[in-house]
């Protein structure tokens, strides 16, 4: 945990537990560190709903826990049927995961993977002809809007783990699916032939792995200090760019895709080809987000792209870049300001009035209520409102999510049921 942290008196954890036996020994670990420094750790148990065993499954484990005293919490998802199961469910425990956090103030949430599964997951992109970024494999630390996401077991092998539950005498959940080579990744499991992980070949992979990470992490430093040096982030939602800070070379695109994700409001930056053309012409609209061009850069979200209103509860996120963080009030709607711009005119007056559109707002039966950003039309009215800026893809640097490591969360660890406005 300590090159993960700090993390300050009293840390309040949460794991996400399958009942496998590497999820089960890290809830065992973990509870063990946090009590150690006056905190506490809360085990989250996902499930899927999708064997009619798996609410028996999943109070089992909590039962388990219990048993070790580990308070746990079960996650009903109730996925619907459907195309690419497997990775639908495991987005669907990774957000669920997350959410639990968030409700219940818990800023760090461990998952179990081990040196095994990293090597697996470095074969399994390798195979779909991932890049540098995808070959660097699991990260051990990753931001994201509720949570730090942490894989403090990256380094040991699963035989390790089951030592563990061995010494406290639990038996875990197997599932039986984690052996079926209808997978690509049981598949790749069975090459391997290590279900220990102790062998030279899984610690090659792993090893790997870690080159490619380190590299990754020379390039978002170098990322962190280009951008530091040429753009502003407003907790508005946009971006001011002095373009000959940024450069016009491949970390400048770099910079660029970042910005225009965080803007966007989007999961992932779009492809290098298009930023390429987007810097060429200091202007134009690309995946959500408009650069306007001239001396100097403004880059704001694209307001017909923006997304529609969503309840105004809280922990309510709209269109992938705001968090509402209040209590909000039954009846209202977070959305964009949009055409009701002209009546906030005298308490915008410091931004540009293109920016002024793609502002958050509350309403209530069509009618503006509040705009939090503004603190209009008061400060009691914007109270109940409280918005954060957190893009959905995370700050613009640090650790970019993969698509696959959202999709491998977790996987092979038991059953199935398992923001601030800156730049760095």
């Amino acid at each position: 945990m300590a090159p993960l942290g700090p993390f300050g008196a009293a840390p309040r954890l949460a794991a996400g537990v399958s009942g496998g036996p590497h999820s089960l020994a890290l809830a065992l670990l973990a509870q063990h560190w946090a009590r150690a420094r006056g905190g506490d750790l809360l085990a989250l148990v996902a499930d899927h709903g999708l064997r009619a065993e798996s609410a028996a499954e999943a109070a089992h484990v909590v039962a388990l826990l219990a048993g070790q005293g580990i308070a746990a919490r079960i996650l009903s998802l109730r996925l619907p049927s459907g195309p690419a199961m497997q990775e639908r469910a495991r987005a669907a425990r990774l957000a669920a995961l997350l959410a639990a956090c968030r409700e219940d103030g818990r800023p760090w949430l461990l998952l179990g993977q081990h040196r095994l599964d990293q090597a697996e997951t470095l074969l399994f992109r390798a195979l779909r002809g991932s890049g540098p970024d995808g070959l660097a494999a699991m990260a051990p630390l990753r931001a994201t809007p509720e949570a730090l996401l942490l894989r403090p077991l990256l380094n040991e092998p699963p035989g390790r783990l089951e030592a563990v539950l061995a010494a406290a005498g639990l038996d875990p959940v197997r599932d039986p699916s984690n052996l079926n080579p209808r997978f690509a990744r049981i598949r790749l499991r069975q090459a391997l032939d290590d279900p220990a992980g102790t062998g030279p070949g899984v610690a090659a992979l792993a090893e790997a792995a870690a080159a490619f990470a380190r590299r990754r992490a020379r390039r978002e430093a170098a990322l962190a200090a280009r951008l530091a040096g040429c753009a502003t982030l407003y907790p508005e939602g946009y971006a001011e760019i002095d373009p000959a800070a940024l450069g016009e070379d491949a970390l400048a695109e770099l910079a660029l895709a970042r910005l225009v994700r965080v803007v966007a409001g989007a999961s992932h930056a779009p492809a290098r080809a298009e930023v390429a053309a987007l810097r060429r012409r200091g202007q134009g609209t690309l995946a959500g987000a408009w650069l306007r061009g001239g001396r100097h850069w403004r880059l704001l979200r694209e307001a017909a792209a923006m997304a529609g209103p969503v309840p105004a509860t809280t922990g309510a996120c709209w269109d992938g870049r705001f968090r509402l963080g209040g209590p909000g009030a039954a009846g209202h709607v977070l959305g964009p300001l949009g055409q009701a711009a002209p009546a906030v005119r005298a308490a915008a007056r410091h931004l540009a009035r293109v920016v002024v559109p793609t502002l958050p707002a509350i309403f209530r039966d069509g009618s503006l209520v509040a705009v939090p950003g503004l603190l209009y039309p008061t400060v009691e009215a914007c109270a109940p409102f409280g918005l954060v800026f957190a893009p959905a893809g995370g700050p613009a640097t640090g650790q970019e999510p993969v698509f696959e490591e959202v999709l491998a969360a977790n996987s092979g660890s038991g059953h199935s049921s398992s923001g601030s406005a800156t730049l760095s």
